[in-house]
């Protein structure tokens, strides 16, 4: 039984898919696999499901119904790996963008007494790869922004390649957030800062996907401008939501 497992939100992810979880298995520490998947109709459950029968005791897929949101499929593995009991449990996209040898290095960061673990894209200067500029300075800018308002000392509030200790995902009520893009991944560390946990960023270096599409939408961005501002005022007032 691994202590590990890494989960994996798809949409549309069939020409990545195989590979990223292949590239996983392939480190040298035994990490585990679920695929939670929002019925994607470009088969890409399908493929996975068929790739349990290679790998039945290392990877696991949850299919929902329907997409709705990055947010509500991380909740739903994080409930899963809590009820399974694992002790390290990632966050990460399925396009490559993360580069699945860096989960070595989170995991040993939260081996080495932190608690939460971000992939940093900007805590050496700005290590984007194949980006437009204005997207740099849309997320970099989102970045400063977060932590002016926040109090935060995360160069990169945004990102979505994360270890959390189960501890961590134990003490925050999941069934109470409500983002599902760039505000869910800051309202995440945004709690663990709230309880005091130790958050770490190691460096790493983030390429824009190669194959298939990406996420990304207004209603996103307008999400993680306009919520931080509310969720900074709610966790004033309404200490005991939070």
């Amino acid at each position: 039984m691994s202590d590990s497992l890494v989960i994996i939100p798809t949409f549309n992810e069939i020409e990545n898919v195989d590979a990223i979880i292949r590239a996983v298995f392939d480190l040298k520490k035994d990490f585990h696999v679920l695929v939670v998947d929002d019925n994607s109709p470009d088969g890409t459950a399908e493929h996975v499901a068929n790739m349990l029968k290679e790998f039945p005791d290392q990877l696991f897929l949850e299919v929902r119904k329907e997409k709705t949101g990055l947010g509500t499929a991380y909740i739903h593995g994080f409930k899963w790996a809590i009820a399974k009991k694992y002790n390290y449990i990632f966050e990460m996209d399925a396009d490559f963008s993360h580069n699945p040898s860096d989960l070595l290095r989170l995991h040993r960061a939260c081996e080495n007494g932190a608690d939460v673990v971000v992939g940093s894209r900007y805590k050496k200067g700005v290590n984007v790869v194949n980006w437009p500029l204005y997207r740099v300075l849309l997320s970099y800018g989102a970045s400063f922004y977060v932590k002016l308002i926040t109090g935060m000392r995360v160069h990169d509030p945004t990102a979505g390649f994360v270890c959390y200790k189960r501890h961590v995902l134990e003490s925050i009520n999941l069934d109470s957030i409500r983002f599902v893009g760039y505000a869910f991944q800051i309202e995440m560390k945004f709690r663990a800062h709230l309880k005091k946990y130790r958050i770490e960023e190691v460096s790493i270096i983030f390429r824009d996907r190669v194959k298939g599409k990406s996420k990304m939408s207004s209603s996103i961005i307008s999400e993680a401008i306009f919520g931080v501002m509310k969720m900074k005022l709610k966790s004033i007032f309404q200490k005991n939501k939070f």
